[in-house]
């Protein structure tokens, strides 16, 4: 059965759903996703095809070359500031939507944890997940 992931921000002026499954779930410790959490690591699910994903509000975007490089789009709440997606400039058919932005956050299942060079002794994640310096190649 395909599940259906449905989020917004918490003001609910943006909203989006899709019922695409994730190709990637990860928590990333670079310093931007550390920036823009508040704290040491933004979570994700990551769908191969934006073209599946409905959003329907205005997001407000931002764009910022991430620990690799690449330069990502940040999507997010003009009103309450929520972070919602991102998109990626190098690949442009993928979004992120941040974990915490699901209406059922249960349905995030981190597969690994994403450079781990950035992170925080203070920041205890499952220790059974894997673990990569920076981004898995292929």
């Amino acid at each position: 059965m395909t599940k259906h992931y449905i989020g917004g921000c918490a003001c609910g002026a943006i909203r989006y759903e899709t019922r695409g499954e994730p190709i990637f779930e990860n928590h990333c410790q670079c310093r931007d996703c550390q920036k823009r959490s508040g704290t040491g690591h933004g979570s994700y699910l990551t769908f191969a095809r934006r073209a599946d994903m409905t959003i329907t509000g205005e997001a407000k975007t931002w764009r910022v070359a991430g620990d690799s490089g690449n330069e990502k789009a940040h999507a997010f709440c003009p009103t309450c500031g929520t972070p919602v997606y991102l998109t990626f400039v190098a690949m442009p058919d993928l979004i992120a939507i941040n974990a915490t932005s699901l209406d059922e956050p249960d349905q995030f299942n981190p597969q690994v944890v994403t450079y781990t060079v950035r992170g925080h002794a203070w920041d205890m994640i499952d220790p059974a997940l894997q673990k990569f310096e920076r981004m898995p190649q292929g």
